[in-house]
């Protein structure tokens, strides 16, 4: 079982302690090879059974310059607390029990049969991730863009908003989220179960679309997890990227070609907050596209290969770089 760069443990790695029917670890596993970017979160057991509770710094002390026989004011951190939600992901597994008697190796088919749903699980769980917002889904956890959702002046989170200018109507965004203890972290309620629980319901009797009934093997499938943000100032939004404007040109700039992907992709990286972290870029497919053709125009520096969880990853400027379709094409223009 292989940590996280910064000796974080994955999901996989936390459900290791729990499973003495053998299942959970397996699951854990086959959800982080069907949805790497899960390699990506560190996660941590909450403080409660509701959520997460977190202390937040949220104003720095002052300094003052000081002269002979003169003296300073003390100051201190200013601190809030906030209560950090979990969603409660579910599904529900169905095979036809004939099915599994032709089956050679029942098993097997039963679990290929529940590979989606599980597969499913965690392609839910990013897309709420990135676009979480209780207020539209009371039982949603907060994502990230709901976060870093306005340019207005003197909102903090607007300072981790880069614009890439676009206006039209298929507008996406590339995220930076700085993985880490006291940074980004992904979180499971106190005393529930790391990673997807599986119970197996056995054989019962279900209906079909016409009235009948028929046996049946059912699974039941939880995923308890949401993600804790202690410093929002290590996490990066590329906002207002225009899809249609982009070209694969070298020095690609807004209004005349598209967004330059590389020069946005490199501020966004200064940007961070900190560096004893597992810094991620996420982009859709269509972006993580442009980005390559964008630097096969140039003298090839910024692309490279890095191991994270024991796999090899494509990395931008030591950062890796996740491909994922939870993020749309159609976000809302983010504006001040």
């Amino acid at each position: 079982m292989a940590t996280l760069p910064n000796g974080q443990p994955t999901l996989a790695d936390a459900a290791a302690q729990f499973g003495d029917d053998g299942r959970a670890l397996p699951i854990a596993e086959l959800l982080h090879k069907t949805n790497p970017a899960l390699n990506d979160i560190p996660f941590e057991e909450a403080n409660s059974t509701t959520g997460h509770k977190i202390s937040a710094r949220q104003k720095l002390p002052e300094t003052f310059l000081r002269r002979i026989n003169g003296g300073v004011k003390p100051s201190k951190s200013g601190y809030g607390s906030i209560l950090e939600g979990a969603g409660l992901f579910a599904a529900l597994g169905q095979v036809d029990s004939k099915l599994l008697q032709i089956a050679g190796d029942k098993a097997t088919f039963r679990l290929n049969e529940n590979k989606g749903h599980i597969e499913s699980m965690g392609q839910r769980f990013m897309q709420s991730m990135f676009y979480g917002d209780p207020q539209v889904i009371p039982e949603d956890f907060l994502g990230v863009a709901p976060r870093l959702d306005s340019l207005a002046a003197g909102s903090n989170t607007s300072m981790q908003i880069l614009d890439a200018g676009g206006t039209g109507t298929d507008l996406t965004s590339i995220y930076l989220v700085g993985w880490g203890a006291g940074s980004v972290m992904g979180f499971y309620p106190h005393g529930s179960q790391a990673g997807i629980v599986h119970k197996d319901m056995g054989e019962e009797l279900v209906d079909d679309s016409e009235g009948g009934k028929y046996p049946a093997m059912r699974d039941w499938f939880e995923l308890d997890a949401g993600i804790a943000v202690y410093d929002y100032r290590n996490i990066v939004r590329i906002a207002n990227i225009d899809v249609s404007d982009l070209s694969s040109r070298e020095g690609a700039t807004v209004g005349a070609g598209g967004a330059n992907l590389i020069d946005l992709m490199v501020i966004a990286g200064e940007m961070m907050n900190s560096e004893d972290l597992n810094p991620v870029f996420y982009a859709p497919r269509i972006i993580s596209t442009y980005m390559r053709l964008q630097i096969s125009n140039k003298a090839n520096v910024w692309l490279g290969m890095k191991e994270v969880a024991g796999q090899r990853v494509t990395a931008f400027d030591g950062s890796t770089v996740r491909r994922t379709d939870a993020i749309s094409l159609n976000e809302t223009r983010v504006i001040a």
